[in-house]
């Protein structure tokens, strides 16, 4: 039998918690019945829900069991294309950025200058104040 393609709207439609579908790796699963087991808790799940859950599921480091699972809850394939995106991740505003020199690539020279001068002038005092 040929898996079920699942559209965008079909997947759309499943976010509720008595019929909640998930994303992974481009297959969509039913985990309505697996939200009180889930040993994260089901805001973990809800979390992902209507969108790619892929990039999550692997941050975790499931188990074998865990993906052993997931074929009981296939329901198909995802067929909605490039529609569903995973979070936008945040960008820091540049606006607010609290450096001076516009680069983020390290410290600037200044910081690495003042504490060397003033550790300069301690030794000399050290030495020529005696």
């Amino acid at each position: 039998m040929a898996e079920k393609i699942v559209t965008y709207e079909e997947f759309q439609k499943h976010q509720q918690r008595e019929n909640l579908w998930i994303l992974l790796h481009g297959k969509v699963y039913d985990v309505a019945k697996f939200l009180d087991e889930h040993p994260g808790g089901e805001e973990v799940i809800f979390a992902e829900a209507g969108k790619d859950a892929t990039e999550s599921f692997e941050d975790v480091g499931h188990s074998d069991d865990a993906r052993a699972m997931l074929t009981e809850m296939l329901v198909g394939t995802f067929g909605g294309g490039d529609k569903i995106k995973q979070a936008p991740i945040p960008t820091p505003n540049v606006a607010n950025s609290s450096t001076t020199t516009g680069s983020s690539s390290g410290p600037s020279p200044v910081a690495f200058a003042i504490p060397l001068a003033c550790m300069g002038a301690y030794f000399a005092w050290r030495y020529y104040g005696q």
